[in-house]
């Protein structure tokens, strides 16, 4: 399991290097969105407030243990929270773990910082 808080403390990548431990730490989420299975079922799973597995079972051409694996190894990322109701299994986005990621991506205050610095008078 990814520890968000751990996430949390780093700055963007254009401010600054990452540490090596940093780095461990995020990696696993980059490297669960790198699959394009996972990253269509991040982007489902991210675009209404809950699904359930049966939805997105559906919209592949996989097996249900193929999309439960990919589904897993996003929960174990920290990108998302299930919850078992009955016999099905809702999925919801970790709303902070994608605010992390998108300010780990962040460029635009290096961006200004850096077109401060380097223009001319």
């Amino acid at each position: 399991m990814v520890d968000l808080n751990a996430v949390a403390c780093c700055p963007p990548l254009a401010a600054r290097p990452l540490e090596a431990e940093q780095a461990a730490l995020i990696a696993p989420m980059f490297k669960a969105l790198g699959d394009p299975v996972r990253l269509r079922l991040m982007s489902m799973i991210a675009s209404v407030p809950e699904v359930c597995v049966c939805d997105l079972t559906a919209a592949f051409d996989l097996s249900g243990p193929t999309i439960s694996h990919h589904l897993k190894v996003l929960r174990e990322a920290g990108l998302v929270d299930a919850e078992r109701r009955g016999t099905w299994v809702w999925y919801r986005v970790k709303p902070d773990a994608l605010r992390q990621l998108s300010a780990l991506l962040d460029v635009s205050s290096t961006t200004r910082v850096r077109a401060r610095t380097t223009s001319r008078p």
